[in-house]
């Protein structure tokens, strides 16, 4: 069948998130088929009819720019959600383990001078990166008009978590082992805490992973623009 022979090779060609990436192969289909089916009803056979449907769609190296381009600005706003939702839960959650289970008095009194500057430093990188998933999220939704290379904007995205995500695992780890029992944490709040923090860290690898791959596959904007 030429039609599922079609879909199947824009399928391979686009690179993006599951269900949006579906949706266009369906629509794509439903389309050709919708389109076969009238003309094979004007009198074509079913082979004939096909292939003027698949013809007048288009090649696929002329349709995939523009279902990538948007595939692109999905995986971004995906991205973006999750650090502007993910980043601060993270924070506030350590914040409040730590007041709950603060550490001795005579560990605060001999805490080496790092520990405080660190302390913020880890709280300035999260949050920071949070606000700029939450300002390109806006840029590929409501700011999308104004953005001429939502490419770029995407592969930002997974590039800083790449960049951020190793800094923060060191500045949580220098926090918690680089001096004696910084806190009074039990085992089981440490353990979910941890879980959670794990989650976070595993989504965001993920969609960062897809950003790149997407963007990978995206071909420029003035290509699409043409």
């Amino acid at each position: 069948m030429l039609i599922d022979d079609y879909v199947t090779e824009l399928d391979r060609t686009l690179a993006g998130p599951h269900r949006p990436k579906r949706d266009m192969v369906v629509e794509a289909r439903d389309s050709l088929t919708d389109t076969a089916d009238a003309l094979e009803a004007e009198g074509l056979d079913r082979m004939e009819a096909e292939r003027t449907a698949v013809a007048s769609f288009g090649r696929v190296s002329e349709i995939a720019p523009g279902y990538q381009t948007e595939l692109t600005a999905s995986s971004g706003r995906r991205l973006g959600v999750l650090m502007l939702v993910s980043l601060p839960i993270t924070v506030a959650m350590w914040s409040v383990l730590w007041r709950m289970y603060p550490a001795d008095d005579d560990v605060w009194i001999h805490q080496p001078a790092w520990f405080s500057p660190v302390s913020r430093l880890l709280d300035i990188v999260q949050l920071g990166t949070a606000l700029y998933g939450g300002l390109m999220l806006f840029a590929l939704s409501r700011g999308a008009r104004w953005i001429r290379r939502p490419r770029l904007v995407t592969r930002s995205l997974g590039v800083l978590v790449w960049t951020t995500l190793p800094i923060t695992v060191g500045l949580g780890m220098l926090l918690a082992y680089g001096v004696d029992n910084p806190n009074t944490l039990t085992w089981l709040p440490a353990l979910l805490a941890n879980l959670v923090t794990s989650a976070m860290w595993g989504m965001q690898i993920y969609c960062a992973v897809g950003c790149l791959r997407a963007t990978r596959a995206s071909v420029p904007e003035t290509a699409v623009r043409a």
